[in-house]
């Protein structure tokens, strides 16, 4: 008879548990692709329906590689009378959020994820040449309050005071990144406290500066962007992750 050591019964489940990790390791990096992939197929599937339900004729898409991306693409589909989406404008360079996309409360650092109608456009600068989109020229009192205490939250208010006395957080207007810009109309109906404000399309600081949460790009490329729009179409933005 051959007899067996005292820790003979512990050595086989020590070899299985082994090979089992192992083997679960190994596929984790698959695996995790697989949610990213699903997605990102989810996004470029769902968005245009989205656009639908809110009557847009005009999208801008964002395609982030990562959630944590902070840089991105953008381009610019309109509806065809087929209902297919035909691209106006692509391969346009933009920075997101420094934490990436998907935002979820007020200062994480993250770019909303979903689909949005865009509101007026803005600036420090006189309205561009043959504009279609509302402009509004600000002033030194123009502020955009994202101070979740505040009645005035994610709202624009035009005030002469010392912003300092009135919110404990707000955004000037009036400043060189803003010198053109279209509102994202991003937590608006209803405003929730605290879930976020004051996203834009703006000028960016450069490619490889991220954002505290907006879409930002360069100058030409802006202009570009905000001469196509067009309110008749009620343009619409698509932020994402890239298929």
């Amino acid at each position: 008879m051959n007899r067996r050591s005292p820790h003979s019964r512990h050595t086989y489940p020590h070899i299985y548990a082994m090979i089992a990790a192992s083997f679960i390791l190994a596929l984790i990096p698959a695996l995790s692709l697989v949610p990213a992939h699903a997605a990102a197929a989810s996004f470029m599937a769902s968005w245009p329906y989205k656009a639908g339900v809110l009557g847009a004729e005009q999208v801008v898409v964002v395609e982030a590689k990562s959630l944590r991306a902070h840089t991105g693409v953008l381009s610019l589909r309109e509806k065809r009378p087929d209902g297919g989406w035909t691209v106006v404008l692509s391969g346009i360079p933009v920075a997101l959020g420094k934490n990436g996309i998907a935002k979820t409360k007020e200062g994480d650092g993250r770019t909303p994820s979903g689909v949005y109608p865009l509101g007026e456009a803005f600036g420090t600068a006189s309205k561009p040449k043959g504009l279609k989109l509302a402009y509004k020229q600000t002033t030194k009192q123009d502020y955009w309050v994202d101070d979740p205490t505040s009645a005035d939250y994610n709202r624009w208010v035009a005030y002469g005071g010392n912003p300092d006395r009135k919110w404990h957080s707000y955004e000037r207007l009036y400043q060189p990144l803003y010198k053109y810009a279209v509102v994202v109309r991003y937590n608006d109906e209803p405003i929730v406290p605290g879930r976020g404000s004051a996203i834009f399309l703006h000028l960016w600081r450069g490619a490889d500066k991220p954002t505290a949460g907006c879409i930002a790009m360069s100058e030409p490329n802006l202009l570009k962007l905000m001469g196509a729009l067009d309110p008749a179409k009620s343009p619409a933005i698509a932020i994402g992750l890239a298929g």
